[in-house]
């Protein structure tokens, strides 16, 4: 150990003037300072805004994709099979991501199509490519949402009911989308417990009439219903019905 120790210590001793000499390491920096141009300023402080938007991108990408009702559907899986973190918070989250990415590429390519392509071309403004980037994602949102949530946060905002549902304001889409999408799910969550829950039932019942009060049932039913779930290609019914509840 001594001998380790000292070549440890050798090793960073031979290391420290090298990274101490590091000084030509680039740095980035932003700040506003004093100037004539009123635009440039403006120009400025647009890219600070868009560097602030950037560190709401995964609230974005959970709130307004199909993201939240995959994963809590996931989740539900698992405590229905009741196997504790298997598969793990990674790999649902992974899988959640990968299937949202897929569900959301019609509405990406839409995007890139009518609002980011024109507008690297030179083609448009940042206020047109703005709007032509949010349709297609509030069409997909208000596909989703139900008209019950709309009118509940309308009326908590105190706006009238828009003519035309592509007119409802963002600030009221999103909030009525994400309740939406956590109803749809825990109604996904509950129809895939049934079965479980009826497996549970009878082998708690067995186990009582046969007198073995002692042996807990989970440690029958979890085997069995782990196998029920292959069986049954568990994986495959449950993401086919999520695609389909998104009517893709």
């Amino acid at each position: 150990m001594n001998k380790l120790l000292w070549f440890s210590l050798s090793i960073a001793a031979l290391l420290l003037p090298q990274l101490t000499q590091a000084a030509d390491i680039p740095t980035l920096s932003m700040s506003l300072g004093q100037g004539d141009d009123p635009d440039a300023w403006f120009n400025g402080m647009k890219i600070l805004a868009l560097l602030t938007i950037l560190t709401l991108a995964p609230s974005i990408l959970v709130m307004m994709t199909s993201f939240t009702r995959i994963l809590i559907v996931f989740s539900f899986l698992r405590q229905a099979l009741g196997t504790q973190q298997a598969p793990s918070n990674q790999i649902l989250i992974g899988l959640s991501l990968f299937l949202t990415m897929f569900i959301m590429m019609p509405v990406w390519q839409k995007i890139d199509a009518n609002a980011l392509t024109p507008y690297i071309n030179e083609e448009i403004n940042q206020s047109v490519a703005f709007e032509r980037g949010l349709a297609p994602l509030r069409d997909f949102m208000l596909k989703q949402t139900r008209e019950d949530d709309l009118i509940l946060f309308l009326n908590a905002a105190r706006l009238d009911k828009p003519a035309k549902a592509a007119d409802t304001p963002m600030h009221v889409l999103i909030p009525s989308f994400v309740i939406s999408e956590i109803r749809t799910a825990f109604e996904i969550g509950f129809l895939i417990y049934i079965p479980f829950v009826v497996l549970d039932l009878v082998v708690a019942s067995v186990l009582m009439s046969m007198g073995m009060m002692m042996l807990p049932p989970v440690m029958i039913s979890l085997p069995l219903k782990i196998i029920l779930f292959v069986l049954v290609d568990g994986w495959h019914l449950i993401t086919a019905n999520l695609l389909a509840s998104f009517h893709m």
